[in-house]
């Protein structure tokens, strides 16, 4: 595959921790890599390691051993602030908590991640992207006045408004009643086509699932399957 078209590579990628009872392998040797503009869904069972993965993959948190490639800057030869560097304004994230700045409006807190990468209207690109997703009533709401569906909405509408390269999704229909949750899919995978994002998906909902290019199986830190 040509190097270009990998937007994640990981190789042997092992996650250590330390427990009461010695060390823990919470991931272990897994290797994989994601196609630009790929859907790539990450299942498995509670405390199975997907999460685990996802923040590796992410950047959020450090491997113990092997090599995560993202976007063509080796993670695991970086600090906790070049990392992050490598992200700005390249990958964006959608949790199942929304993890939104309570107290401040919706347009509030899609305009916060435009500013700190600098972007010079961050205004109107956050108004837009706000109505890409139907908010565009709730603009000057209060993220706290929100329905839990408005909320993700405002998740989404964050998260691509930095335009990236790659988006890193947790469970992010989990808190959702069924009707929600399909809606948030349609509407996140409807912005994936417009702006060729790549997905990365943690979820255990079955019709999100489906929904993805290439299902990766999780089990005790271990890879099980790819489809």
């Amino acid at each position: 595959m040509p190097e270009n078209n990998r937007c994640i590579l990981l190789t042997d990628v092992t996650k250590t921790v330390e427990t009461a009872d010695g060390n823990l392998d919470v991931i272990k040797n897994i290797s994989l890599q994601v196609v630009s503009q790929q859907a790539l869904v990450i299942q498995g069972s509670s405390g199975s390691g997907k999460t685990t993965l996802l923040g590796l993959m992410a950047g959020l948190d450090q491997s113990s051993s092997g090599d995560i490639v993202l976007l063509g800057e080796n993670l695991s030869e970086k600090t906790e602030e070049q990392r992050s560097r490598v992200r700005a304004g390249q990958v964006g994230f959608i949790f199942q908590s929304f993890q939104l700045v309570q107290g401040a409006t919706a347009l509030q807190n899609v305009m916060l991640p435009l500013e700190l990468v600098g972007y010079d209207d961050a205004f109107s690109s956050a108004s837009e992207h706000l109505v890409a997703v139907g908010l565009e009533a709730k603009m000057h709401t209060l993220v706290d006045h929100l329905s839990g569906g408005e909320q993700q909405r405002v998740a989404i509408a964050r998260a691509f408004a930095v335009r990236p390269k790659i988006l890193f999704a947790d469970e992010p229909t989990g808190n959702l009643d069924a009707r929600t949750g399909e809606q948030i899919a349609d509407l996140m995978f409807r912005l994936r086509d417009e702006s060729g994002t790549t997905l990365v998906l943690v979820t255990h909902e079955k019709a999100l699932a489906e929904r993805g290019d290439a299902i990766v199986q999780i089990e005790s830190g271990r890879l099980l399957e790819l489809n």
